[in-house]
């Protein structure tokens, strides 16, 4: 019986006829195998993938710090103010009875001022000056007197002050103090209303106040103030429509709340960085 090709070791028969010795059908098994590593090795890369850590983000420099406006109280002003006063009077008569009175009106004016700032403080220097219409009338005691009144006047009054404040940016709050000078007239009447005295004086004294200012658009500011002057007693010569004199000591303190309106020269704003 003749040999069988599945009893020969090194001979393969393959389709298509022919024979091919063991070592080519070696060569074709290593094929396979690496063939079947790609394939294993494609699947396996996206899990391998997802298991790298994510690269650290690239570091940006952080932007340049945009310029803030901060408001100038730097500067030469002018300015009008108005409102009301009150003024409290008191005569000391001959007998040593002192008598005191209340008296209240309007006052329109201006002021003229400079002011620097050295980081959030303010300092400044202002003079101001108004006109005042700021009167009152009481009784005499009416003992002999036949129910004669006496009068005041504030006419005009005038302040020099220094300023300290503290700002908020376009917002000032100060307090102020310094002289003051004011104009008024007394009199005495008769119950029929006829003047039978009159006298006028003009006395300095001093004043503390304290304000409040808001910084505007195109250089403006608008505030409210407070101001109280106070006069020490004085001997003022009240004049008799018949001839002659007599001198009456009177002490006054006047109150009085503004609102101003002030244009300040140069810029409104600086820029802080």
């Amino acid at each position: 019986m003749g040999t069988s090709l599945l009893t020969q070791p090194h001979m393969w028969l393959w389709p298509g006829g022919g024979q091919k010795q063991y070592g080519d059908w070696k060569m074709r098994k290593s094929l396979l195998l690496v063939t079947a590593s790609f394939v294993a090795l494609s699947f396996a890369a996206p899990a391998m993938a997802a298991d790298l850590r994510a690269p650290a983000p690239a570091y940006t420099k952080a932007p340049a710090a945009m310029p803030v406006a901060l408001y100038d109280w730097s500067g030469f002003y002018v300015g009008l103010n108005g409102g009301g006063g009150w003024s409290h009077d008191c005569r000391t008569r001959f007998s040593g009875t002192t008598q005191c009175q209340d008296a209240s009106g309007g006052t329109f004016g201006g002021q003229i001022g400079y002011r620097w700032q050295a980081a959030n403080w303010v300092f400044g220097l202002e003079g101001q000056g108004n006109w005042a219409d700021i009167s009152g009338r009481g009784y005499q005691v009416p003992n002999s007197t036949g129910g004669r009144t006496f009068g005041s006047k504030i006419e005009s009054f005038g302040l020099i002050t220094g300023q300290v404040g503290y700002a908020w940016n376009n917002v000032l709050l100060y307090v102020k103090g310094g002289a003051a000078v004011v104009d008024s007239k007394f009199d005495f009447r008769y119950s029929s209303g006829d003047l039978y005295a009159a006298g006028s004086d003009t006395r300095w004294g001093g004043t503390i106040g304290a304000g409040l200012e808001f910084g505007l658009a195109q250089n403006w500011t608008l505030g409210v103030e407070y101001n109280h002057i106070f006069l020490s007693g004085r001997g003022v010569d009240m004049n008799y429509v018949g001839g002659g004199f007599d001198t009456y000591p009177v002490k006054q303190d006047i109150d009085m709340a503004l609102v101003r309106l002030n244009y300040k020269f140069g810029g409104p704003v600086v820029a802080k960085y």
